[in-house]
């Protein structure tokens, strides 16, 4: 049964001339689904920076954790500035500062007040003074610690005013981490619901205004955190006279995400503007697939069948470098065998000094590159004068070639300009890179390596701007023709729904990952558990992702698991089932989680290991560590079929004995092992391990049955789950258990689906996503699969949650519970890749 890999692209080849007349600046396959965050510039996961909102010029453009990581477009028109991305930061004076600023003191208590407690003239007997930031350890310049499940701060915060001109514009920023609410001078003014966000402005309108005066003033402020991290800054300002900023808005008209890319259309005025975001992330092309470096691509046209002065703007800032904005950094401009670059980075360069979840990077440089061509610019200078020189005179401001900032306010535009000239109907166009060196990106085993696409240092990240200059066309067409394959392969699998979220997750389920190889040559393709801990290569993790990669490059699935088989292998380890994983992200020198998941990580290894075998047509892969999949597989048979009281990697819902769906994995994990075992011509082995599977798959259906389906646990009556790991048993025909038990099971979820989708069991109304998936594909046809998929479907669409797709959420509210961004939602291929491999 040996799927053949697609990496060549050769079943595309009746499309490749299609391709090539079609617009580039246009999606070759037009999507529906409102993303909850898009992807724009993604690679790994520290350079990954999204839009979580409807339209690209709504908000700031973020990184997956939320932190703001600033894109700002712009198109000029006839004198007159357009802009399409994001939000510029305001030119504001400080009335009170927020802790980039400034570490600010005010007055807390954490027990609810009396119930005036927001009013001016509230006397605070009994509160204590702190310093802000108020949160979590895990957030920034926290100063005053809270962080506990459903508790609360109250803060108070005096300022006086010497002078007040009600004609400016005044507005709050804050930043909080839940449920906010804010009060000025005892008028409530916030007031969000449970939501996280940094970085938050608001204009006061006239009536709030009014609640300001000379001399003192009181902002009071209360957050309830609900669960996870915690936090809570704000500040009040107003906006400088003369402020530079693009006051116009394009209209966006058109967005539709795709594998490689995001398209957008805007009209500016009297034009027409495309833009693309592509991340040549092709599946086949490892070089490709690891290197750091993006395309913005562009195209102006006429509506009117005028021509029309057009110039393109795109900024960003240093602040992709840091994890956080009050870091010093330090930017250059230089040119190089005909790109013109700005690079910026932290001054202090720890490189690999911070582990943890919810960080962003603080070492390497980002760069904005551009082709040098007649009209293009490249610029570093003052945030504010950039920004002013373009909407004056269509040109980038009075550049530096080098730029320090101490300062979060101090933080330069590093831009690009490109002087479009006369654009009439046929159009004009261009594209601009942005690209990340991490220098050393991940220490694994005591070791810094560096990404795949250095080759040990013998490429520079110059050398990967060149590839990319050069080689432009045929990358942006070859990503065309990958767009074209997962949205078809989709489609034909699933359906249009199916389609169009395979397509979303894509860069994301990629770009959770950083590819690079050992001392030994080994390919090694190592995951971050993104909001979920922040976990390094997590077996639990790796498990539901793979099916993106056995579908189309089983290397990368062996690229997650060799590192396990290693370390497992090695005198640091000796326990006879897996590592859980390899350290928190990017240090991967040995286990870090504090808990052992026995059957779970031996039955996701040994299930992985056969699933490369079954795939490539041989077992040559597993021969190598037979003697470790003999201890797992013997332990699964020993243990696993009525497990003990023992982690699985559903254990947020709360870990039970005797899980079914547990028992489950066991059974297929020995399964795995005996077609192992026959590709090896060990067949003796192979009958052995395979009554073993057989003989448990017997009992199993004795012991979980409950009527009508099966249960969560075989102790436990009226419950139900998901029973997602049986998928691999259709997927490998080992037919351990009857038809009429996945039939069963089917019928059964169908009567259990809310709103946004089936629960993971009968415990709670949340839900996974990649499981929805695997236990879809168990059924007899498409049009059942299809109706597990377009609840899903409708919660990606509808959620409020605008983060990175989150796999972890509520099917009746639509929304997430916890986890974003993570790798998991490769396991949305379940379905292709059972069609590829049964057809």
């Amino acid at each position: 049964m040996k799927l053949r890999l697609l990496t060549t692209f050769l079943l595309l080849a009746g499309l490749h001339t299609a391709s090539q007349a079609a617009d580039p600046y246009k999606a070759n396959r037009s999507t529906e689904l409102r993303a909850p965050s898009v992807p724009l510039i993604v690679s790994d996961p520290y350079f990954s920076i999204w839009s979580p909102y409807d339209k690209l010029n709504e908000g700031e453009t973020t990184h997956w954790t939320n932190a703001t990581k600033s894109l700002i477009g712009a198109l000029r028109v006839d004198g007159t500035s357009y802009r399409f991305m994001g939000k510029e930061k305001l030119d504001l004076h400080t009335i009170v500062p927020m802790t980039n600023e400034e570490i600010w003191e005010a007055s807390f208590v954490r027990e609810k007040p009396a119930a005036n407690w927001m009013m001016p003239d509230f006397k605070e007997e009994g509160w204590k003074k702190g310093r802000a930031a108020f949160g979590s350890n895990d957030m920034p310049r926290v100063h005053t610690h809270w962080s506990e499940q459903n508790s609360d701060v109250y803060v108070r915060r005096s300022f006086d005013i010497d002078e007040l001109d009600l004609n400016r514009d005044f507005y709050f920023i804050f930043s909080h981490d839940d449920v906010f609410e804010l009060y000025l001078n005892g008028e409530n003014i916030v007031s969000t619901g449970e939501i996280w966000r940094d970085n938050v402005r608001l204009k006061l309108t006239d009536a709030m205004k009014q609640k300001l005066h000379k001399g003192k003033n009181v902002i009071a402020a209360h957050c309830h955190n609900t669960t996870g991290g915690a936090y809570l800054d704000f500040g009040l300002y107003y906006e400088n006279d003369n402020a530079a900023k693009f006051t116009q808005e394009a209209v966006q008209t058109a967005v539709s995400v795709l594998a490689t890319s995001t398209y957008y259309t805007f009209t500016c005025g009297p034009v027409e503007l495309d833009v693309v975001f592509t991340a040549p992330q092709l599946i086949d092309d490892l070089d490709l697939l690891s290197t750091p470096v993006n395309y913005v691509s562009y195209r102006v046209r006429s509506l009117d069948k005028k021509e029309h002065d057009v110039q393109f703007y795109l900024e960003t800032t240093p602040e992709i470098a840091i994890n956080d904005n009050t870091q010093p950094t330090t930017a250059t401009v230089f040119s190089q065998k005909g790109i013109r670059y700005v690079k910026a980075g932290s001054i202090e360069q720890p490189v690999c000094a911070k582990k943890g979840d919810g960080l962003c990077i603080d070492w390497g440089y980002v760069y904005l590159a551009a082709p040098s061509a007649a009209g293009t610019e490249v610029g570093l200078g003052d945030y504010y004068d950039m920004k002013r020189s373009f909407i004056n005179h269509g040109k980038t401001g009075f550049s530096k070639l080098n730029w320090w900032a101490r300062r979060a306010n101090e933080q330069p535009a590093m831009t690009y300009v490109h002087n479009l000239g006369q654009v009439g109907k046929t159009g004009n166009t261009g594209f601009v890179m942005l690209g990340y060196d991490d220098v050393y990106s991940v220490e694994y085993m005591y070791e810094r390596y560096m990404g795949y696409w250095k080759h040990e240092g013998k490429v520079t990240i110059e050398d990967a701007f060149e590839k990319l200059r050069d080689n432009y066309a045929d990358i942006m067409q070859r990503c065309r023709m990958q767009d074209e394959m997962i949205y078809d392969d989709a489609l034909k699998a699933g359906g249009k729904q199916y389609a169009e979220i395979c397509s979303a997750v894509y860069r994301q389920a990629i770009s959770a990952h950083k590819l690079f190889t050992d001392k030994e040559g080994n390919l090694l393709f190592f995951s971050k558990e993104n909001n979920s801990g922040g976990f390094i290569n997590t077996v639990d993790v790796t498990y539901p992702s793979t099916p993106l990669f056995l579908t189309y490059n089983p290397d990368l699935v062996k690229g997650m698991i060799t590192s396990i088989f290693d370390y497992s292998a090695s005198k640091r380890w000796t326990k006879p089932f897996p590592a859980h994983d390899l350290g928190v992200y990017p240090m991967a020198n040995g286990q870090i989680y504090g808990a052992d998941m026995p059957v779970e990580e031996s039955g996701n290894m040994v299930i992985l290991a056969a699933a490369i075998s079954k795939i490539e047509g041989n077992a040559d892969y597993a021969k190598k560590y037979w003697d470790l999949l003999t201890t797992w597989t013997n332990y699964l048979a020993e243990n696993g079929l009525d497990p003990e009281n023992q982690l699985c990697t559903d254990d947020f819902a709360g870990h039970w004995a005797h899980n079914a769906n547990l028992s489950l994995k066991a059974i297929m994990g020995v399964a795995g092992y005996s077609e192992m075992a026959r590709m090896l011509g060990m067949n003796d082995v192979a009958d052995k391990y395979a009554a073993i599977a057989k003989d448990m798959a017997t009992r199993w259906e004795s012991m979980a049955r409950e009527g009508d389906h099966y249960r969560l646990a075989f102790d436990r009556q009226n419950t139900w789950s998901q029973k997602y790991n049986m998928i691999w048993d259709k997927l490998w025909n080992t037919n351990l258990f009857p038809e009429e038990v996945a039939r069963k099971e089917i019928a059964y979820y169908l009567t259990k689906q809310n709103i946004y989708g089936l629960p993971l069991d009968s415990r709670n109304t949340y839900s996974k996503s990649d499981w929805i998936i695997w236990s879809a594909t168990m059924s007899d046809s498409q049009a059942d699969f299809e109706k597990f998929v377009s609840p899903l479907y409708r919660y990606i669409d509808e959620t409020v949650s605008r983060v990175p797709n989150s796999d972890y959420f509520y099917t009746d509210n639509g929304k997430m519970v916890g986890f974003k961004a993570r790798s998991v939602v490769g396991g949305y291929w379940m379905k292709v890749l059972m069609d590829k491999i049964n057809r």
